[in-house]
C-alpha cells in the first residue's frame, strides 16, 4: 500500500505570517506534542493486522495535515521536532511492510526516536533519529561541486578550504560549547563556522592584516550561540594554545583542524616562518611536526585532530606531500582512523582552463589534480 505524502504543513505559530522567522531554517519543522504522538504510535503498535495498521496510519497522517490539531504543539516544553520529510520516510517504510512484526519493529523505531534522544559523549547526533541527518557525510570520497558562500564566507583568498570542511568536522566530533583550534585561521574560515555552530574557536595565523580581517569578518557574523571567537597573530610553531585556552577559561580543546599551506605551492607571506616559504619539504615537514607537538597537548585524549591537504606536483615529479604530511602526525603518536578524498574541481588556478590543462597532461604524462586529502586522527 503506497502512503501519500504528508501535505505541505505549517507551524501553528506560524500560520498566517508573511515569511519565514529571519533566524529559523527556510524547512521549519514541525512541532508536536511528544505525549499525543507518543499514544498516537502506541495505537499503531497495538493495531492486531496489518491491514488495521494501516488504516490508524492513515488517520494518523490526517491528523499531521490538520494544522489546529492537538497534536501540534508551540514552542513550550514537552514538544518534539520532526522534519516532514523525515516522517513522510518513516510513515512509508510502516505502511509498506509485510508482516504485523516488522511494522510494530518500525513503529517501536519511531516511538524511541520520539520519546528518547541519544547521543554519543563527542557530538549532539541523535542516534536514535540518525536518518534525519543525511547532510552529514559519512563515505570517504566528498564530492562538493560549490562552496557555501553564505553569510560572510568569501572565496578571494587563494587556498583557503570550503567552509563545508569544518562544518562536517564540527558537527561530527563536538558538541556546543566545545573548542576548536585552528592553527592556519586563514581567512577564518573556521571560526566562522564555529560561531555559527555554537562552537568556541581559537585560531592562530602569522599575518596581523589577516588577523585583523578574520576579527571583522567574524563580528560581522550572528552569533546566535554566545560562541567565543579567538584569533591571534602568531607562530604555530611555537604558540602555547594551552596558555592560550586557558586565557578563555578553557582547560583543553575537543577539535582541532589543520589546514598548512601545501608547501610552496601558493606563497602567503614573505615570512620566513611562514610554512609556504620551506626551502625543502623536508623542512615543511619538520615544521609541520612542531605544529603538531604544540597542538597536542592543548587536544583531549580520545578527540580528533584532522589534517586536510593535498599533495604537489614540480618539475615533472608528484611528491605524496599529503601522505608524508600524514606520516608527521602519526609519528607523533596520533591514532590515523580515516583517509577521506575530497574534489577540487573548479580551483583558481584551473578555472577557465580546463582544455589547456588536458593538453598539457596528455603532453606530459601525468593526471590534472582533481582532489585532495583530509586525514582524521584519533589522539591516544
Amino acid at each position: 500500500m503506497a502512503i501519500a505524502k504528508l501535505p505541505t504543513l505549517v507551524p501553528p505559530d506560524l500560520v498566517g505570517a508573511p515569511e519565514a522567522l529571519p533566524d529559523e531554517p527556510a524547512d521549519v519543522p514541525l512541532q508536536l506534542c511528544r505525549d499525543l504522538l507518543i499514544d498516537a504510535l502506541g495505537g499503531l503498535a497495538g493495531a492486531p493486522t496489518v491491514a488495521v495498521l494501516r488504516q490508524a496510519l492513515d488517520a494518523l497522517r490526517d491528523r499531521l495535515g490538520e494544522p489546529g490539531d492537538p497534536i501540534y504543539a508551540g514552542r513550550e516544553a514537552g514538544q518534539v521536532r520532526f522534519s516532514a520529510a523525515y516522517l513522510e520516510g518513516e510513515f512509508a517504510q510502516i505502511g509498506g511492510a509485510l508482516t504485523i512484526e516488522r511494522a510494530r519493529y518500525y513503529v517501536d523505531r519511531l516511538r524511541r526516536a520520539a520519546a528518547v534522544e541519544r547521543t554519543g559523549a563527542i557530538n549532539e547526533i541523535n542516534l536514535n533519529r540518525w536518518k534525519e541527518y543525511d547532510d552529514i557525510l559519512t563515505d570517504s570520497l566528498w564530492m562538493i561541486d560549490r562552496r557555501d558562500s553564505s553569510g560572510v564566507h568569501t572565496a578571494d583568498y587563494w587556498g583557503n578550504f570550503i567552509p563545508q570542511i569544518p562544518n562536517q568536522l564540527m558537527r561530527r566530533y563536538t558538541r556546543r560549547g566545545d573548542w576548536v583550534i585552528d592553527p592556519f585561521a586563514g581567512s577564518g574560515t573556521t571560526l566562522i563556522e564555529g560561531q555559527r555552530l555554537g562552537r568556541n574557536t581559537l585560531g592562530v595565523d602569522l599575518q596581523p592584516q589577516m588577523v585583523e580581517r578574520v576579527r571583522s569578518l567574524v563580528s560581522a557574523e550572528p552569533n546566535r550561540h554566545g560562541a567565543i571567537s579567538h584569533v591571534s597573530t602568531g607562530d604555530s610553531t611555537t604558540t602555547d594554545f594551552r596558555a592560550l585556552l586557558e586565557g578563555h577559561g578553557a582547560r583543553s580543546a575537543q577539535l582541532a583542524i589543520l589546514h598548512p599551506p601545501y608547501h610552496d605551492i601558493i606563497h602567503f607571506s614573505d615570512d620566513p616562518r611562514d610554512l609556504s616559504n620551506s626551502l625543502s619539504i623536508t623542512e615543511f615537514l619538520r615544521l609541520m611536526g612542531r605544529v603538531v607537538e604544540n597542538v597536542a597537548p592543548a587536544l583531549d585524549r580520545g578527540r580528533y585532530l584532522a589534517l586536510v591537504i593535498g599533495d604537489k606536483y614540480a618539475r615533472g615529479e608528484w611528491s605524496p606531500l599529503g601522505f608524508l604530511t600524514m606520516n608527521e602526525v602519526q609519528e607523533r603518536g596520533f591514532l590515523l582512523k580515516s583517509i577521506v578524498v575530497k574534489n577540487i574541481d573548479g580551483t583558481a588556478g584551473k578555472r577557465n582552463q580546463k582544455e589547456l590543462w588536458r593538453y598539457r597532461a596528455l603532453a606530459g604524462g601525468f593526471y590534472v589534480f582533481k582532489h585532495e586529502y583530509l586525514f582524521l586522527f584519533k589522539k591516544r
